[in-house]
């Protein structure tokens, strides 16, 4: 299945309904992680601009996914790019120890 990274924009702004809904993104997001959907999840230190790495079957279908997030009506701009290479430490198998 491909992979694709998704750059998010924020507002520059949090009022309290996008506050209120946070809890409820960060379940939907958690989910996503648990089934895989997701890989990596992060947002900038200025919460100006979040990145979600993403299995899919196609750009379209995980547009259709992340306009399900909770807080998507407050995102400024969507890019979804499809991944050529993904490596990622948690990806591999986790270092034996004989000890």
């Amino acid at each position: 299945m491909p992979t694709f990274v998704v750059t998010l924009r924020l507002p520059d702004s949090f009022d309290e309904d996008f506050i209120a809904l946070i809890p409820k993104h960060r379940d939907f997001i958690n989910r996503l992680l648990t089934e895989h959907v997701i890989e990596a999840y992060a947002i900038s230190a200025d919460r100006s601009r979040g990145w979600v790495t993403m299995n899919g079957e196609s750009a379209a279908a995980v547009r259709a996914i992340v306009e399900q997030f909770p807080l998507y009506h407050y995102l400024r701009q969507i890019e979804v790019d499809e991944l050529f290479i993904f490596e990622s430490a948690a990806a591999r198998f986790p270092h034996i120890s004989l000890n």
